[in-house]
């Protein structure tokens, strides 16, 4: 009679293990066992485990820090030259500020990516120390420039669930020519709930009260509490949701502490890869992500850098990616965050999760 109970359920897990897949079998397993009624037990073991990994305070401090970019400081002027004829002067960032004594060389620095010149850059990226109760952990921190670049949302294989049509589940080859980073996006739909829209095109509709990255059809961006129905005017191109906003007006958001808020896996205390997107006061991007992290720590990142509304994205090791490409076409493509889990060829083939893509402006 067991023999005969387990049928079924090798069944299920031997199909869904040949399905086609981006990540490894380990990581599949165990998204097999939420999906088959055992979130239970991978949300304790997971508890279990990452309480038992909890980093110690203290300790020795680095000695260096991870190379960002091309290694070339970004221009030091927080307003750049005009960035093409006829446009208003581009802000740039002020290096971020140390939390810990001494900086480390090129700590909190803007550096420009490879391929990605000029007096008013696209994308620039930093490392810092955040915390000075733990000196060893880094943040990985990128800067997106709205006046120069533009936001896709990406279908990926399995996220979102619903919808059609897919699309490539990658970077479009029509599109790698202005193509200069990528970087995942949030909970799966079954975890988090958020709408999803793509190229107009709702996939899972909007939810009110949730934190909300939009893309409109003029080529700016924001993050904010959705209010709206669950499909948004023609003006927005793309939306993704993802659990409330935890930085709003320039401070960390008061529920933060509200640990089902943030997901039946690991809450919000519990020290985990993280990452997050906020905007600046001036409308551009910063991207986040850092190991041993709860959801205020993580928030606390990012109101450093700059974000004055921010939400959480992806957590765990295996989903955080931030990839830049150093030629056109995809080529020459580095990893900013340093997951051991993806490659930095990640969203250049197809994938199981929906990602964000960002674009060299096209010049009117």
């Amino acid at each position: 009679m067991v023999v005969l109970a387990l049928v079924p359920v090798g069944y299920s897990y031997g199909r869904a293990m040949m399905r086609p897949s981006s990540v490894p079998l380990g990581v599949r397993s165990v998204e097999w066992l939420r999906a088959s009624g055992f979130a239970w037990l991978v949300n304790g073991s997971e508890r279990i485990y990452y309480t038992w990994k909890a980093p110690k305070q203290g300790g020795p401090a680095l000695a260096a820090l991870p190379a960002v970019g091309t290694g070339r400081a970004a221009p030091r002027p927080h307003l750049a030259p005009h960035s093409r004829q006829g446009t208003a002067p581009t802000f740039l960032p002020p290096p971020i500020r140390a939390l810990i004594r001494p900086r480390l060389p090129g700590e909190g620095v803007w550096h420009v990516t490879t391929g990605n010149a000029g007096a008013a850059p696209a994308l620039l990226e930093t490392t810092f120390r955040p915390d000075p109760t733990y000196p060893r952990f880094v943040a990985y921190v990128a800067w997106i420039n709205h006046a120069r670049t533009e936001i896709a949302l990406n279908p990926g294989r399995y996220e979102p669930p619903s919808g059609s049509p897919r699309g490539l589940m990658q970077v479009p080859f029509g599109l790698r020519a202005r193509l200069l980073a990528t970087f995942n996006s949030g909970f799966t739909w079954r975890d988090g709930h958020g709408g999803f829209v793509a190229g107009g095109r709702t996939y899972e509709p909007l939810r009110s009260g949730l934190a909300t990255l939009i893309a409109y059809r003029d080529g700016s961006v924001n993050i904010v509490t959705w209010n709206g129905g669950p499909t948004p005017g023609p003006a927005v191109l793309h939306a993704r949701q993802n659990l409330p906003l935890i930085v709003d007006h320039g401070h960390l958001t008061p529920h933060l502490s509200s640990g089902p808020e943030w997901g039946a896996t690991l809450g919000n205390a519990i020290r985990v890869w993280r990452s997050g997107v906020g905007i600046d006061r001036h409308g551009n991007l910063v991207y986040a992500a850092a190991d041993y992290q709860t959801v205020t720590s993580l928030a606390q990142i990012l109101v450093h850098a700059g974000a004055v509304r921010a939400m959480e994205l992806d957590i765990n090791a295996e989903w955080p990616s931030f990839n830049s490409y150093g030629r056109r076409g995809g080529g020459d493509p580095r990893q900013l965050v340093p997951n051991t889990q993806q490659s930095a060829t990640r969203y250049l083939v197809p994938d199981d999760r929906d990602f964000f893509a960002v674009y060299r402006r096209v010049a009117p």
